[in-house]
């Protein structure tokens, strides 16, 4: 090989020239370089594009979010609903739901609550479930707190 030979075409192999002892890179490897930048490159791109997409979009429900709580606190649907969940979180059963789970009307006498509550429990304790029994249970505790209201009063 003389010395002027690797400027004309690149070399198959690594190897130093004489003259600044620096390796030739082949065409292979700078292929394959390429083609690994490239991939570096768009998955960069990628992961920036969805960052900046989820950035816009949480900025864009956060300001929708707070749009719709002005709205709602100026027609007072806000109160009714903060009503609505405070009753919801706190588990505990109405009046009106109390009748329905004993099946009785709201002009029921006391005997006939608990005839029909006698009736739901010892039925439920039989053949029904430990969940059906304590609603049963819940809705007769939920009435007699109704009634000792109504007689405080």
């Amino acid at each position: 090989m003389d010395g002027t030979s690797w400027f004309l075409e690149p070399p198959t192999k690594s190897y130093f020239c004489s003259r600044d002892a620096r390796p030739f890179v082949t065409a292979e490897p700078f292929a394959k370089n390429q083609k690994h930048h490239f991939t570096s490159q768009a998955g960069r791109l990628i992961a920036n594009l969805i960052v900046l997409g989820s950035g816009v979009l949480l900025r864009a429900v956060s300001q929708a979010y707070w749009q719709a709580l002005i709205n709602a606190s100026k027609s007072g649907v806000a109160q009714e609903t903060v009503q609505n969940l405070a009753h919801k979180v706190s588990k505990t059963l109405t009046e009106h739901e109390a009748r329905q789970i004993l099946g009785v009307s709201e002009k029921a006498s006391w005997e006939e609550i608990m005839k029909k509550y006698d009736t739901l429990f010892e039925n439920n304790a039989k053949t029904g479930t430990f969940y059906l029994q304590s609603k049963v249970f819940r809705a007769k505790e939920c009435l007699e707190a109704a009634k000792q209201r109504a007689g405080e009063r």
